[in-house]
């Protein structure tokens, strides 16, 4: 009986003749690779998930000779009975189009005869290579890509996300971040520390891609306690001025700051060593009380309002008169000490005073000084900071500027992450400070920190223009990544809850047209200035990155011979963008985040939110991943 059913198998393949199984497939020898049966069964599932077609509609098709003699997507179905091949799209798959043309107008002659520096032309450079994207990956790490961001497209699961992370939790804390650490962690972060990223490191930089290392630890605060609690011999209690509720924080919140700070510094040893030009990420809320930074946040509000009571002329620019007259309304002062203040802050001596030299005099740790002369009890002198507060801020501080000297040291440049709103104006204000010691142009033709700007922001351009202009004032180098922003949702939600005009742009096409004008502007400046300004591209958006590499073509600026323009995107996002840039020599970078898997569960929930958001992004990611399943497997 056996004998007969091989013989009858044997005429059968016999008629067949080219014609193949797919079972029969799977038992050959493969030159390029050899699937293992978990992986095929694997991709069947999941092909079968994404099939956007009705099996009925779909039409069988022939394998000769192991190819397919089809352009589609195509589909391995399992019947129970024999594995067939069935078309689910009937689009070309991606990497079959043709290159995508510039959003802006294409490079002329002159300008690429303009353009002296060696790598690929704009035009030439392919997205939507699923090759160049995906071919680092293991087939196993794209299946399980294609499941993270299948669970993105689903609204709910990512809207109830925390909620489920909470339950999961009591039930078994282990489980859970097992689960998640072999899925979202596993996806989105290179790793628990620096030992553990070094494979990832590695493969990066083997495809023309550099480091950002970026402890993803976030903390986010609570709300600030009102009315005094008793004492507690791990608290600091404040004695605020003008009668204000003191405020407690704790001592384990400043040790926590203290740990952190020799965490970035082990971030900043690790960049040193594995990538001379790479860069260090650090969230400012790691090394100081979230609270804190809020009240500072506040301060430096406050004082911008008083700037814009003594801009009467709403010029931008107070005259002495003016700020005499504004002064004694609101301060108790002598003429001889309003004319000492008036000399110490006009630094040019140009009869003017704008914003910045304002700032400068409101710093928040000198803020006490003034507003213990405030003829009323106003807003600003609410925000005043105690002296046990200061004493925080000055600690937060010395913690910024340990580290930036450490990287200064080490050559490695430092990120200044943005944050929330309410604790941006703060940091800021800290990074100023930095930039002025460490991108010092009397010390270093190269910058070392840089600060961040978020567009979807409506001030944005403006913040970037007036600190363009304080590099100049104060002589030291811009340095800025530009982002659009990654809490859209808090910031509005806030805004709502608590009454004000959503600081946010109110359409998605605002923030794009903020965000390229925002990068032509320091563009157009490093051309007009020369060396010194450096600016980080970090986008997902793929039509904002071929704006900047077209502008630059055009003003001539050489990434090889002066890296003054970085390109990056996050680990596990938009590796079409990424790998494409390095393999066309432009500076690419990933954001490797890494740290704990309990500890950065909000920065996946932020990342899980964020793809959730952008679902025709998230699209985009499936159908290349599905494109390099299909190229690496002609016959699934």
């Amino acid at each position: 009986m056996e004998k007969r059913s091989n013989a009858h198998n044997s005429r059968r393949n016999k008629n067949l003749g080219p014609r193949r199984t797919l079972n029969h497939l799977e038992n050959q020898p493969s030159q390029a690779l050899n699937p293992s049966r978990f992986e095929m069964f694997a991709m069947r599932a999941l092909m079968r998930v994404f099939s956007k077609q009705k099996q009925a509609a779909a039409r069988i098709l022939t394998i000769e000779h192991g190819v397919v003699r089809a352009n589609r997507t195509i589909l391995a179905v399992d019947d129970g009975i024999s594995t067939r091949l069935i078309s689910s799209w009937s689009h070309a798959p991606k990497s079959a189009l043709p290159a995508p043309q510039l959003s802006i107008d294409s490079i002329d002659v002159d300008d690429r005869a303009n353009s002296s520096r060696p790598g690929t032309p704009t035009a030439m450079i392919d997205f939507s290579d699923s090759s160049t994207a995906h071919s680092q990956k293991t087939t196993f790490e794209l299946l399980r890509a294609l499941a993270v961001f299948r669970v993105c497209q689903v609204k709910w699961i990512v809207d109830n996300a925390k909620m489920l992370l909470n339950v999961s939790n009591r039930i078994n804390t282990t489980i859970t971040e097992a689960i998640v650490e072999r899925t979202f962690y596993k996806h989105f972060c290179a790793g628990r520390d620096s030992v553990d990223m070094k494979p990832v490191i590695d493969m990066l930089q083997r495809h023309g891609v550099r480091p950002i290392l970026d402890y993803a630890a976030e903390n986010e605060g609570g709300e600030s306690d009102e009315g005094i609690s008793p004492q507690d011999a791990e608290d600091i209690l404040t004695h605020p001025p003008f009668n204000q509720p003191a405020r407690i924080y704790a001592y384990k919140s400043e040790e926590d700051c203290d740990r952190h700070v020799e965490i970035f510094r082990d971030c900043i040893h690790s960049v040193r060593d594995v990538s001379p030009c790479g860069f260090a990420a650090l969230k400012v809320t790691a090394l100081g009380n979230p609270e804190l930074l809020e009240r500072m946040s506040t301060m430096i509000v406050e004082t911008k309002r008083l700037f814009s009571k003594f801009d009467t002329g709403k010029t931008g620019m107070v005259t002495h008169e003016q700020f005499k007259e504004c002064y004694r309304q609101y301060f108790r002062a002598e003429d001889d000490e309003i004319a000492k203040i008036i000399q110490d802050i006009d630094l040019d001596n140009n009869g003017m005073i704008d914003y910045i030299e304002f700032a400068e005099m409101m710093h928040p740790c000198q803020l006490p000084t003034f507003t213990k002369q405030c003829t009323d009890v106003g807003p600003l002198a609410l925000a005043t900071p105690s002296d046990e507060e200061i004493a925080l801020m000055q600690r937060m501080s010395e913690r910024l500027h340990t580290l930036a000297q450490e990287a200064a040291d080490c050559g490695t440049k430092l990120l200044i992450d943005a944050e929330h709103l309410k604790y941006q104006p703060a940091i800021d204000s800290l990074v100023l400070e930095l930039q002025q010691k460490f991108n010092d142009k009397g010390k270093t033709d190269r910058p070392v920190i840089f600060n961040t700007y978020q567009c979807y922001m409506k001030d944005a351009a403006e913040r970037a223009q007036v600190d363009l202009e304080r590099s100049e004032r104060f002589g030291f180098h811009f340095a800025a990544k530009i982002v659009r922003g990654a809490y859209l949702h808090h910031e509005r939600s806030r805004a709502e809850e608590l009454g004000y005009e959503s600081p946010i742009h109110d359409s998605k096409e605002e923030t794009d047209r903020c965000y390229d004008e925002v990068v032509e502007l320091l563009l157009r400046y490093r051309s007009e200035h020369g060396p010194g300004l450096e600016v980080m591209v970090a986008s997902h958006n793929q039509g904002s990155i071929e704006r900047a590499v077209h502008l630059m073509q055009r003003l001539g600026i050489q990434c090889a011979d002066n890296p003054s323009v970085h390109f990056a995107q996050l680990f596990g996002m938009c590796d079409n963008l990424t790998f494409t840039l390095g393999k066309a020599n432009f500076n690419a970078f990933k954001y490797l985040p890494y740290g704990p898997v309990g500890e950065v569960i909000p920065y996946l929930l932020r990342r899980a939110e964020e793809n959730s958001s952008v679902l025709d992004k998230t699209g985009d990611e499936i159908h290349l991943l599905l494109d390099e399943l299909k190229r690496r497997y002609s016959f699934v």
